[in-house]
């Protein structure tokens, strides 16, 4: 995975959860991990719901596992007006192989992807999300 700043956050914000028979759903699952796009942004799919970091809209491309630690990697969603060049599709980026591998703002930069009725375009380099501090509840 490439990676632009690297990112402690709460641990269950990266879980994977679990399926429960009973509800017929994962339960448990980190808002993060719950993104994962990457399976549908090749296909031409809406992604996932994105994830709030610093008053920005986020989505999940990828999973490490490392020494029983997850690593996420993520990009930024963009509006196309405030993406500041051409935004692509993942089958014109990836037409020229290589060429998408070595981007300096990553893989996905500036491929445009659908959520919520809307067109946005991921932005790149991407963070990585690690494991930090468990985050203390708020009492008020």
């Amino acid at each position: 995975m490439s990676s632009g700043d690297i990112i402690p956050v709460d641990p269950a914000r990266l879980a994977s959860g679990e399926w429960s028979r009973r509800l017929n759903k994962t339960v448990g699952e980190g808002d993060i991990n719950a993104s994962y796009s990457g399976d549908r942004i090749g296909m031409g799919e809406h992604i996932r719901k994105p994830f709030d970091w610093r008053s920005g809209l986020w989505v999940c491309v990828g999973n490490r596992y490392l020494r029983g630690m997850v690593e996420s990697e993520a990009y930024r969603l963009l509006h196309p007006s405030a993406f500041d060049g051409e935004p692509t599709t993942y089958a014109e980026k990836t037409r020229c192989g290589d060429e998408a591998r070595s981007d300096p703002r990553g893989f996905y930069h500036g491929m445009t992807v659908r959520h919520g009725g809307q067109t946005f375009v991921l932005c790149g380099p991407p963070l990585t999300f690690i494991p930090g501090e468990p985050e203390q509840p708020c009492l008020f």
